[in-house]
């Protein structure tokens, strides 16, 4: 009967992905028309747009991935001062929506921008340049934090004995550490692209003229209600996604970082020094955009009248911000408790007792989901949601951020249980022990950080997303997010500017508390 009910609950689950997953992209393709193919892919325009889309994705992921490699290994191979505040202020760009990022070089760099009236020049920010400057700035902590973690798990060992046998520094660097990130190297490509290639984010802000396929299809969908031409772009879209998640799934690394030693990092001065420098230069770098956000937060009317002043605030306020930043939390925070809980679930059925084929089913479409870009869900769930109950409500923004974001945290919460003695369950069926008393006061409790982690990185995602709601929401539940698009182009940076810092704000506050609460609950364990 136990295992029935189980079986039941693993259908269950199967057969949520196939109506929030897969229907949506099939309902979708269905919406293409042979017409639509013809218009987009037989014309000029449309092949001059795909190759500027895949040249400024491939230059602005170089950039982000050398700057990442360069940095991480600053912060994990020397001994360099302020790394406890240097990593948060390398990482805290990735706190804020995407299209800030592009704001924020318009703020700084734009025909009245602050950096442009200090110097008295100007700078070409508006196209290929510019959505290149901010892809990056809004990739990178992500490639940064990719491969920082996996720096804490290579063998040190290796290089004490290379060090013995005289073996120079580069040849170290070149045989030694970039055979071992070779493959992680890889995967951070791969993410990092297909985030960049279906953004529209920073493209609607620096863009200009220079279109690429996000903001094409951003224009189709919300501003020609083109759902059949939107259609075939979301496909294109979806093509980069797919292609990095079958590239990453085949070149997984079986090798094991459980047996690696860690040896104490020797410290060298110039070294140090030089990596610190580099790191607090970028760091300042990085974080430009937010602390132009402030200042244009107090000022009066930049770069018009410089004096302090709250009136963009009470203005951005009165435009409904506050309303908006209420959806914002509820969504986010209805978001985070439901995403955890079917993540979490999910997780315990792939990853405990006996793996069955629905078990093998749910994994592999847990982990297809990294793969569906945000904007290409957003518009499958308008093609099949539309005239439905669910449309225009709370909820459709709830379940499409569930699924857009599941990957990560599902991963979370897999490798977590993984790790846990896997004699739990014949122990308690052995003692005649529920199995939801197992899981209530044994695999919860162990994993309640790994719970806390996820629900952050739910809610920090819920607060800063744009894509796949942009096209689900209405007024009445519009989030915060969205009110920056809306914002910048009516050219109110300053109101946009505030509600970036809001969101920025919110995030680092829970991601504080959590932090907090996560602390607490080790020293209860210890």
């Amino acid at each position: 009967m136990k295992w029935i009910k189980s079986k039941s609950l693993r259908l269950l689950f199967v057969v949520f992905f196939f109506v929030t997953l897969i229907l949506p992209l099939f309902n979708m393709f269905a919406a293409i028309t042979t017409e639509s193919i013809q218009n987009l892919l037989f014309t000029p325009v449309f092949g001059e747009v795909i190759l500027r889309s895949v040249l400024v994705t491939a230059t602005a992921t170089l950039i982000s991935i050398l700057l990442a490699l360069a940095l991480s290994w600053c912060v994990s191979k020397t001994a360099m001062p302020f790394k406890n505040i240097l990593i948060p202020a390398l990482t805290l760009p990735m706190l804020i929506p995407s299209i800030s990022h592009g704001m924020g070089l318009v703020i700084l760099f734009g025909a009245k921008g602050i950096v442009t009236n200090l110097l008295h020049t100007s700078f070409n920010l508006y196209g290929f340049s510019g959505i290149v400057i901010g892809s990056v700035l809004y990739t990178f902590p992500i490639a940064f934090l990719m491969l920082m973690d996996v720096f804490k798990y290579e063998d040190d060992a290796l290089y004490e004995a290379a060090q013995v046998m005289g073996v120079s520094k580069l040849r170290q660097f070149t045989d030694l550490t970039m055979v071992y990130l070779k493959k992680p190297l890889i995967s951070a490509f791969f993410a990092v692209f297909t985030m960049i290639f279906t953004d529209y984010g920073v493209p609607l802000a620096v863009g200009g003229k220079y279109r690429v396929l996000s903001t094409y299809m951003y224009r189709e969908v919300l501003g020609l209600l083109n759902f059949s031409n939107g259609a075939v772009v979301g496909i294109i879209l979806l093509l980069p996604a797919i292609l990095a998640f079958i590239i990453d799934f085949f070149s997984q690394d079986s090798q094991s970082g459980s047996n690696s030693i860690r040896l104490k990092i020797k410290a060298s001065p110039l070294r140090d020094r030089c990596a610190a420098g580099f790191c607090i230069l970028t760091a300042v770098l990085f974080n430009l955009p937010i602390i132009a956000f402030v200042v244009l937060s107090v000022v009066k009317k930049y770069p018009v009248d410089l004096s302090l002043s709250f009136d963009s605030i009470l203005q951005t306020l009165q435009l409904g911000a506050g309303e908006y930043f209420f959806n914002a939390i509820v969504m986010s925070l209805l978001t985070a408790l439901v995403g955890t809980a079917i993540a979490f679930t999910v997780a315990y059925f792939t990853s405990r007792g006996k793996q069955t084929f629905t078990s093998r089913c749910l994994h592999l479409i847990s982990l297809v989901t990294v793969a569906v870009p945000g904007i290409v869900l957003g518009l499958g769930y308008v093609t099949l949601f539309s005239g439905s109950i669910l449309y225009g409500t709370l909820m459709i923004l709830v379940l499409v951020n569930t699924i857009h974001f599941f990957s990560s945290p599902y991963l979370m919460a897999h490798n977590a249980l993984l790790k846990l003695n896997p004699n739990f369950e014949d122990i308690a069926m052995t003692l005649n022990i529920p199995k939801h008393r197992m899981i209530r006061d044994v695999l919860l409790p162990s994993t309640f950080s790994t719970l806390l982690e996820m629900f952050t990185y739910y809610f920090i995602n819920g607060m800063i997303t744009i894509s796949a709601i942009s096209f689900l929401s209405t007024v009445d539940n519009m989030p915060l997010s969205l009110m920056i698009p809306v914002f910048e182009g009516q050219r109110l940076f300053e109101c946009a500017a505030f509600v970036s810092l809001i969101i920025l704000v919110s995030n680092l506050i829970l991601k504080a508390l959590t932090s907090f609460v996560s602390s607490k609950w080790q020293k209860h364990l210890n």
